[in-house]
């Protein structure tokens, strides 16, 4: 996918059917084919006749194209769309092996986790109710993929301990929005293509606190996505 001598590391969900790489200070590293995300607060610039920019925390679909400069970025790309769906094979664990709540006839299956660094921000910034950094904190930055089948409801629920994103690496999906916890109460329906990212849904609630609505993904399509993890 990408040769240059910027060095990029295989991250740990990587394998036949999905190439997955991680880099970090990047400069003028050619990506044939894949979804570019920026993990930084910084933005990031692509090549072409006229520079394009990624912002802190989005992302972009990109093809025979060039990251021109980037503080720290994953690259992921589909290799091969035959048997996709078999993550039970390549060491996914169905979620319910992990919350023993979830809904028994729910196939959300996670890959595994692969913590990626440390980063420093102001949690105000990233889910944008500043605009300029007062108070930065240390985080935690952990990456994993997430895969569910068509039509899919991949759970309600409003309980996190860390700020997260979500990027669409295969299908189409949407995160959505609830006053309550039930699926007749949808207030927002985020679409989410190939190569999206969305804003982050929480706002600061205190110190190391994090308030979000009821939410859920939803996949309209067989479907995988990046779950960008910040813990404090």
């Amino acid at each position: 996918m990408a040769t240059t001598q910027t060095e990029l590391r295989t991250l740990s969900f990587s394998d036949a059917a999905i190439e997955a790489t991680f880099g970090e200070e990047l400069r003028e590293v050619p990506v044939e084919e894949g979804t570019v995300v920026n993990l930084s607060p910084e933005p990031l610039i692509t090549g072409g006749a006229v520079p394009g920019i990624v912002p802190a925390w989005k992302s972009t679909y990109l093809r025979g194209g060039v990251i021109s400069r980037g503080a720290r970025a994953a690259i992921l790309r589909i290799r091969n769309t035959t048997n996709l769906g078999s993550v039970t094979f390549r060491g996914w664990d169905w979620l319910g092996n992990r919350v023993k709540s979830f809904p028994r006839d729910t196939p959300l299956y996670i890959s595994p986790q692969d913590t990626v660094g440390q980063i420093r921000l102001d949690p105000h910034v990233f889910t944008n109710e500043r605009q300029a950094p007062e108070a930065e904190q240390d985080f935690e930055l952990k990456l994993n993929l997430w895969w569910s089948p068509g039509h899919t409801d991949c759970f309600i629920h409003n309980e996190h301990s860390f700020l997260e994103v979500h990027t669409q690496i295969h299908g189409l999906g949407r995160m959505q929005k609830f006053r309550e916890r039930r699926e007749d109460t949808l207030y927002e329906d985020v679409l989410m293509p190939v190569g999206s990212t969305h804003d982050p849904f929480c706002r600061v609630a205190g110190k190391d606190s994090w308030e979000y609505p009821w939410h859920r993904y939803y996949a309209d399509t067989d479907s995988i996505w990046l779950a960008i993890e910040l813990h404090p």
